[in-house]
């Protein structure tokens, strides 16, 4: 039999010296940073506020500067491109801009379709993952991605190329700094919002249209005279040619021709994909900005090729197509040596140079919005449907700038390079997504509807972009496009590997809520006792009632028995991209977080525990959990904070990068106040 030892006196242990906690001290110069990092990026904005919304919408002009500019700036190279690629039959110039404006309007139509099939934004992601499936919304919204990078940084390269070819060859060296410069100013100014970036650019983009439309306008009506003449010559060397080498040949060389400025069309998709930025009435503020984008595409882009025509333009060494063109306009609308003519001159080309810089704008408004919905969807981190305190898909604008300086770093900032690896992604979205609107079209038919126009817009559609794809492919794999679909390839399994780390870890949980959600309870009353200041109380983080939180709250109790007498459920409603629709949307999920900590209140009371619910509405979840866990302490002040954390057998860095830290931040945030937390892990097999 166990000896037994005798009892002696109770031990004396001695008491801690009272934690005051408190806010962590930080230095002066820690604090300026602070300060001026607000100052640039901006002050938090407040939730409340009942004009939010229309605040930060963009009217339909606003729309027109941030997401238009992308393809206005393409008339830079774009027609370049596809002239040059004429060689000798420039009389095909005629036909290459009418089919160069009607490609642009038929692009334009069908997208104003999907607009009005899909009004909560998404563009060519959302409508290929609806109607053609998850793995077609993959492609869609990789080539997307690796799109809206390539368009940051040949955009911004362009424009630094262009800037610097007014300087001499020995500060050339200073054009690839002076490019990543434009890169940090751009992503720090998307950084404050949306509105204010494109505010700040409109004016650059007012500039580029009223000199490159008068332009245009001068240049045919200075040369009205030659139009028959051009139209006459068409018609006899094309009859020659037809007679040299057939109509295919012929036609090849246009559909190269064609294909090779395929980058003009580029950026048109950018408004569907940004459908919830903009004010309301929404789907018609869309529609309006596409019709700007569409006509003054078309004109400036065929407007520029029927100049080189009437101009007879040839390359010039050191010079653009663009400015020996704008150099003849200005020749023929001014006498030789007028300083008037030069300064048209400058004008046109410093804003088209420009333009290049806010063209850059459309991959931070589109790309952040791609990932925003593949987010949703478990392609990409869940992290990058995170709002800021400026409501901003901070980490979307994070990541496009970074690979956008990946990219940049990678090719040297070669524009040439450059060229190549762009527009062969746009045409595989524009392909997929007008495939798609065609299924909606003949679900249309069977539903019994209208379907013989939206048949012809998305077919028509799908023909063209289906043909651009084709030939931009064919003619640019060899050259390097190849990289270009090598890495879409990669990213693709990336968010393949990413989706099947969140379903195995959905089903996990799922697991667990069939468990757990039905856990026999006793069958008296539940407990109406109030809360008791002086009680020792539990405060427990939660979110949606399920497994995971109910997991949480019987491992409490299951590790200290019969020490927490009464529990307070702390919850935060996070605003993210998927709900920042609205003020409905808001008070919606202000409802659903009340509705689920009311079930965890029950459920605490109905096993003869008194329980309250505290929570808040907002976009970073760790501070507003740090002020309700605050005060819930001040009112109970014998109380100590649980969290439940997944915790995985296999984690590294990645998979922690995959899931919230939350538990972990909150403990630390709360050890600086002198508060306790103990964090619950909850495992996942």
């Amino acid at each position: 039999m166990a000896e037994h030892l005798p009892e002696g006196p109770t031990p004396s242990i001695p008491e801690l010296p009272p934690d005051q906690g408190g806010p962590v001290q930080v230095s002066r110069v820690t604090r300026f940073l602070q300060r001026a990092f607000e100052i640039v990026v901006g002050p938090a904005r407040r939730i409340t506020d009942p004009q939010l919304f229309h605040k930060i919408s963009l009217a339909a002009f606003l729309a027109w500067v941030g997401l238009g500019a992308d393809g206005l700036s393409s008339s830079a190279y774009g027609p370049e491109a596809a002239f040059r690629a004429l060689g000798e039959n420039t009389f095909l110039a005629i036909p290459l801009s009418i089919l160069t404006a009607f490609t642009v309007v038929v692009i334009a139509v069908s997208y104003m379709r999907i607009i009005e099939r899909f009004p909560a934004g998404g563009g060519g992601y959302v409508v290929a993952t609806k109607l053609l499936g998850p793995g077609a919304g993959l492609m869609s919204g990789t080539a997307l991605l690796v799109d809206y990078v390539l368009t940051i940084a040949i955009s911004l390269a362009s424009c630094s190329e262009s800037i610097f070819s007014l300087f001499p060859p020995s500060l050339q060296a200073l054009r690839i700094p002076f490019t990543f410069l434009l890169l940090g100013a751009l992503t720090l100014l998307n950084l404050r919002g949306v509105r204010e970036s494109v505010a700040v650019i409109s004016p650059i983009f007012l500039i580029f249209i009223v000199s490159h439309v008068g332009a245009i306008v001068a240049a045919v009506v200075l040369n009205l005279h030659q139009i028959p003449v051009e139209v006459n010559h068409l018609r006899e060397q094309s009859s020659r040619a037809v007679q040299e080498t057939g109509w295919i040949a012929l036609l090849m060389l246009l559909f190269r021709a064609f294909t090779l400025g395929g980058g003009t069309y580029t950026g048109i998709e950018a408004v569907s994909n940004g459908v919830p930025m903009l004010r309301e009435p929404k789907v018609e503020t869309a529609k309006a900005t596409m019709r700007y984008m569409a006509f003054s595409l078309a004109f400036i882009a065929g407007g520029i090729l029927f100049g080189y025509l009437l101009y007879q333009v040839h390359p010039v060494p050191g010079k653009t197509l663009n400015a020996v063109l704008w150099y003849a306009v200005a020749g023929q609308l001014f006498p030789p040596g007028s300083h008037l003519g030069s300064a048209l001159v400058a004008i046109v080309l410093l804003s088209a140079g420009a333009l290049l810089f806010v063209a850059a704008q459309t991959g931070f408004l589109g790309g952040p919005r791609v990932l925003v919905y593949m987010a949703l969807d478990r392609w990409v981190p869940s992290r990058f449907a995170n709002l800021s305190e400026r409501l901003v898909s901070s980490n979307g604008v994070m990541f496009m700038g970074i690979a956008a300086a990946a990219v940049l770093a990678i090719t040297g900032g070669a524009v040439h390079v450059l060229v190549v690896l762009y527009s062969i992604n746009v045409f595989l979205t524009f392909s997929l997504a007008q495939l798609g609107m065609i299924r909606d079209a003949l679900n249309l038919r069977r539903e019994g509807k209208p379907w013989r126009q939206p048949l012809t817009v998305s077919g028509l559609g799908f023909l063209v972009t289906g043909l651009l794809l084709i030939g931009t492919v064919g003619f640019k794999f060899s050259e390097g496009g190849w990289a270009t679909l090598l890495v879409t390839t990669i990213l693709a399994m990336c968010c393949v590997a990413i989706r099947r780390h969140y379903i195995r870890t959905a089903q996990s949980l799922h697991r667990l809520d069939d468990t757990l959600t039905t856990v026999p309870l006793p069958r008296g009353e539940p407990t109406a006792a109030p809360m008791q200041r002086h009680a020792q109380t539990a405060i427990l983080t939660v979110t949606n009632f399920g497994g995971l939180g109910i997991h949480s709250l019987l491992n409490q109790f299951r590790i200290f028995p019969n020490q927490f007498k009464q529990i307070v459920f702390i919850s935060v409603g996070a605003i993210d991209s998927g709900r920042f629709k609205g003020a409905d949307e808001i008070e919606s999920l202000r409802t659903s977080t009340e509705r689920e900590l009311q079930k965890y209140v029950d459920f605490a009371r109905k096993l003869g525990i008194p329980a309250e619910y505290r929570y808040s509405i907002g976009t970073d979840i760790v501070d507003e959990l740090e002020a309700l866990c605050l005060e819930a302490s001040k009112d109970y002040p014998r109380s100590v904070t649980f969290g439940g954390q997944l915790v995985f057998q296999k984690e590294g860095a990645i998979v922690r990068w995959l899931h919230n830290q939350t538990c972990p931040a909150l403990q630390r945030r709360l050890a600086f106040h002198g508060l306790p937390m103990v964090i619950l892990p909850v495992r996942v097999y």
